[in-house]
């Protein structure tokens, strides 16, 4: 999986296509990840000892990361992998072939 916890992504199809947010986590079995503000979700919270207050909350739900991509400079890009001299795989960009 190309993308990763802290990555700036932008939807690219569904409900919330067009929005922008960061990647707060990754699921790699299920190639899903949650994106913070998109993808929300009403659902009801008992009180617990963890969560004192009850009701009704927004919570992030998973995406497939086939409906997401990275960006650069505002646009959607895709990514590749490099391998350096050294045997290092940095992350680099498909569209302006830059590091990620």
């Amino acid at each position: 999986m190309k993308i990763r916890k802290g990555d700036k992504v932008v939807v690219l199809k569904g409900k919330d296509r067009g929005k922008e947010g960061e990647v707060i986590h990754a699921y790699p079995k299920s190639d899903k990840v949650i994106v913070d503000g998109v993808n929300v979700a009403k659902r009801h919270q008992k009180p617990t000892r963890a969560v004192q207050q009850g009701g009704i909350i927004d919570k992030p739900m998973p995406i497939h990361v086939s409906n997401v991509a990275l960006v650069e400079d505002g646009k959607p890009t895709r990514t590749g992998v490099r391998i350096e001299s050294d045997g290092t795989r940095t992350r680099v960009s498909r569209r302006s072939g830059g590091e990620l």
